[in-house]
């Protein structure tokens, strides 16, 4: 089989191409892609930082090291729970939801130009063959390592 003609290849390729244009988007506006996405999931009513790291893929001193980063800049404040203090939730501030605003609009506009060449039925296929690749990647890692594939 040509390489060409993996699925990782697509994948990899497609990830690529879309995170160097994240990347040019994001730095445009002073920032890293990863600080982009984790402002767009953070929503008024805050998130659990150990919510934020599975979301993104990342280990705990990578996030950690990330949000350290990007409440030193201005954009989070964090906020331990009333009732159990193992848990801090990270806030937006002002600055943040702007820069937020920012990079939704980025990722809606990419979005759009998507949907306008993109018909319904193959966008629906296009969600459903990346959840089969998504759970095989799930069941492999799970075979591998000897937890479910949402652990750390």
């Amino acid at each position: 089989m040509n390489i060409q003609e993996t699925v990782d290849y697509h994948l990899r390729s497609t990830l690529f191409a879309t995170r160097r244009m994240y990347n040019l988007l994001a730095a445009d506006n002073g920032i890293t892609q990863g600080i982009g996405y984790v402002l767009i999931n953070i929503g008024k009513e805050g998130v659990p930082a150990t919510r934020i790291a599975p979301m993104m893929g990342m280990g705990n001193t990578s996030l950690s090291r990330l949000l350290k980063n990007m409440e030193n800049d201005g954009l989070i404040y964090r906020v331990p729970d009333e009732t159990d203090k193992r848990i801090v939730k990270i806030f937006l501030t002002p600055r943040g939801v702007e820069l937020r605003s920012k990079v939704r609009k980025i990722v809606i506009d990419f979005n759009n130009k998507l949907t306008e060449k993109i018909q319904p039925a193959d966008m629906e296929a296009f969600v459903r063959v990346s959840e089969i690749i998504r759970q095989q990647v799930c069941n492999d890692v799970s075979l591998i390592t000897g937890k479910n594939c949402d652990e750390d």
